[in-house]
């Protein structure tokens, strides 16, 4: 290896820089938005068309826990913030000819939400 190859960039180094970006966007943008269990399908679709619309996103999909909305709310307004915790997203982006699949969901070991890289694979030319 010489020193020109140790600062290569490639595709899939493009591809999961990108997925951070999409995650970590997501999860700031939207955590502490207002909820209701009334609300879930339209805070998904919101999320989902939102992420959808940056670059190099393949796909999205986004559900939100409604158990823990639901055990979340304030009794007497009936609605809470939406948190990490009831979050689970999968996104796929795709960087040239590279596609990283990631997610962002409860780790109940770590008692945490967390984003992963699941898998990175060569994209189809």
């Amino acid at each position: 290896m010489t020193e020109t190859d140790f600062f290569e960039i490639t595709d899939r180094d493009n591809a999961l820089f990108e997925a951070g970006i999409k995650l970590g966007a997501l999860y700031h943008q939207f955590v502490g938005s207002p909820l209701s269990v009334s609300g879930i399908s339209s805070m998904e679709k919101a999320i989902q068309e939102s992420i959808s619309a940056q670059p190099f996103v393949e796909s999205v999909s986004v559900k939100i826990d409604a158990k823990v909305v639901a055990a979340e709310l304030n009794e007497i307004f009936e609605y809470t913030e939406l948190k990490g915790k009831m979050l689970d997203v999968k996104a796929i982006i795709r960087f040239n000819t590279a596609r990283a699949f990631v997610s962002l969901k409860m780790n109940h070991e770590f008692n945490y939400p967390l984003m992963q890289i699941d898998k990175v694979e060569k994209a189809e030319e």
